[in-house]
């Protein structure tokens, strides 16, 4: 059985499951991207996401009551 770790808190400086990482395959994207795409351009897609998101209508959960 293979041990899961939640890597957003395991990893915070830096992988911990070197060569096994479950999210290996995204590494070479991220870093990639990262690499080519400029500080300002980033930040640029972050505002678009917060617009975007403000824009948006609430979205509401109606939670299941019991009868």
């Amino acid at each position: 059985m293979e041990n899961t770790i939640n890597c957003a808190e395991a990893c915070v400086n830096g992988c911990v499951s070197s060569d096994r990482c479950p999210n290996k395959e995204y590494v070479e994207e991220t870093s990639k991207f990262i690499d080519n795409t400029s500080l300002d351009k980033m930040l640029e897609m972050a505002e678009e996401a917060v617009k975007k998101k403000r824009i948006a209508p609430p979205k509401w959960i109606i939670p299941d009551l019991p009868q």
